[in-house]
């Protein structure tokens, strides 16, 4: 692994911090505790070993809290010694090296995701290089709020936690996630240079599975996740039920779909499959909060269970999606029986503090067929491409799957735009997007501009529609950064996904794009298989 550019970006980054704070009057001595409680995590890791001391003999001096006013000459005494250090320690003239390029992988897929969830970007990049080595699809938040909102949204399978963090302490993230990330088995791991024997202990009493001190032994750190993953995977083949739902999980899921193929084909006996969304049950989360949401997950797993036969099997397929077999029932009777429930759910009432709403559901129906060689994946697409049709019917409806469906072109658009001011780059992502067609969706439209405010003077925006943009960080007239906070600023975040297209050179438009919003950056030179990967994970993630 190559760490002499995560030197150079450490070395880089400590530079242009004290030369922009000799400029000032004064600095926030927090602000100095905070400088300094980075480096020495992201200096240790990645080997510049004096500087990490010497920021771990210094950060005592300054208070975490305190809002004293230090003067150049005074914080002078105490930084600028780093610079003599930096002097040392270059190997070469410091050029701007940019994050890692981690997006190049052998798998087609990912196996699990991790969160990590630490506003010291230099190391965030770093371990976010070494995880994409492996099978591990890595988010980023540089804030609790944005740690908060991917953990609800997308389930990771593992979250990485600092303690220090801009907006509120890790011991405080962690309060919030904890109940939740037990019952979904989402092991916590802190990750801190704070690691006194009273923080590590209130941490493991929380509930966090390992506490890690910066700085990181990459390679320690590397073999404790495949440690703790290989874990997980075993709890979750011990397991047959979703302990937040109540629901049986996708392990029996798998189990029964192959029970009742390999019964069907002794005995041809029929039977159906449904799978079920709950309808716009983000905007339930966003309106009425998480534990709302949950609840209304839980009462509608109690809702079906007690409408449904014993030999009937109900399973939670994945976020707000459900999975309903129905042995011995062909898909019109299939039909009866979730009209039924869905007229008697969508009245029940959930109640809040402040007020009540309802919740419906769509549904899709497939029966194994006579004739036809039957499999697992070919009755789930049959299903899934009916619900997707009552989803587009107007949602609160039940289609069963016909061959008719798969000729139906439903309206829903997804817009990739492309705004870049390389104009090969716009080429090659526009050919290679061209023939892209993901499933479930109507109509991609690719379209590509070649600055910031071309687009933003564009017609380029229906609220019928949903959309990821591609954005250089560093254009003329109008740099990325700019063209994120307009839009971020002026249209509904939730259509809209943007992933930053950045240089080796523009690490801080990095680091101000993901504190405003960017869901994913992607490194130049970069692999269009993975480009299209991740644009498909954050697109059916946060858009559908």
């Amino acid at each position: 692994m190559t760490t002499r550019k995560y030197k150079d970006l450490v070395e880089q980054r400590t530079r242009q911090t004290l030369e922009e704070w000799s400029k000032l009057p004064s600095v926030e001595e927090k602000d100095i505790h905070r400088f300094l409680h980075n480096l020495k995590g992201t200096a240790g890791t990645v080997g510049l070993k004096e500087i990490e001391e010497l920021a771990e003999q210094t950060q005592p001096l300054f208070g975490d809290d305190s809002r004293k006013e230090w003067l150049p000459v005074e914080w002078g005494r105490y930084l600028y010694p780093l610079l003599a250090l930096l002097n040392d320690n270059a190997s070469s003239a410091l050029k701007p090296s940019g994050l890692p390029d981690g997006n190049k992988t052998e798998d087609a897929r990912p196996q699990y995701e991790i969160l990590i969830i630490d506003d010291d970007v230099q190391l965030v990049a770093y371990l976010k290089e070494s995880l994409e080595k492996n099978p591990y699809y890595v988010s980023i938040a540089l804030s609790a709020e944005r740690g908060l909102k991917i953990f609800y949204e997308s389930k990771p399978d593992m979250i990485l936690l600092d303690i220090m963090l801009p907006d509120q302490s890790g011991i405080e993230v962690l309060n919030q996630i904890i109940g939740k990330a037990k019952k979904e088995r989402i092991p916590i791991i802190m990750i801190s240079a704070e690691h006194s024997k009273e923080v590590q202990m209130h941490a493991y009493s929380l509930g966090v599975m390992d506490f890690i001190k910066k700085p990181v032994d990459i390679d320690i750190f590397l073999t404790l996740i495949q440690n703790r993953f290989e874990l997980k995977r075993e709890w979750q083949e011990s397991i047959i039920v979703d302990e937040l739902t109540g629901a049986f999980n996708r392990k029996h899921f798998n189990q029964t779909m192959k029970q009742l193929l390999s019964d069907y084909r002794r005995t041809n006996r029929v039977f159906s499959l449904v799978l079920i969304d709950l309808d716009h049950f983000k905007a339930i989360n966003d309106t009425y909060g998480h534990l709302a949401g949950d609840e209304v997950l839980h009462s509608f797993t109690e809702f079906v269970q007690a409408s449904i036969r014993l030999e009937d099997v109900f399973c939670r397929y994945g976020g707000e999606e459900f999975a309903l077999f129905l042995p011995n029932t062909e898909a019109s009777s299939a039909k009866l029986v979730v009209e039924r429930i869905q007229r008697r759910f969508s009245a029940k009432e959930f109640r809040t503090k402040k007020q009540a709403f309802n919740v419906t559901f769509s549904s899709g129906i497939t029966e194994v067929k006579a004739g036809e060689e039957q499999h697992a994946v070919k009755l789930v697409e049959e299903a899934d491409k009916a619900l997707y049709a009552s989803k587009h019917g107007g949602r609160n409806q039940t289609t069963i799957y016909t061959e008719q469906l798969l000729a139906t072109k439903f309206d829903s658009v997804l817009n990739v735009i492309i705004i870049d001011d390389d104009a090969l780059v716009r080429r090659i992502v526009t050919s290679e997007f061209a023939d892209w067609k993901p499933s479930n969706m109507a109509k991609v439209n690719i379209s590509s501009y070649a600055s910031g405010p071309e687009f933003l003077q564009s017609d380029w925006y229906s609220s019928e529609e949903k959309y990821v943009v591609l954005l250089d960080g560093i254009m003329p007239e109008l740099d990325g950064i700019e063209v994120l906070e307009r839009i971020r600023g002026n249209y509904p975040q939730e259509n809209i996904v943007v992933i930053m297209l950045t240089g080796r050179n523009n690490q801080a438009d990095i680091v101000h794009a993901l504190q405003m919003g960017a869901d994913d950056y992607v490194i130049k030179p970069f692999d269009m298989n993975e480009l299209m990967l991740r644009i498909e994970r954050l697109a059916f993630r946060f858009l559908f």
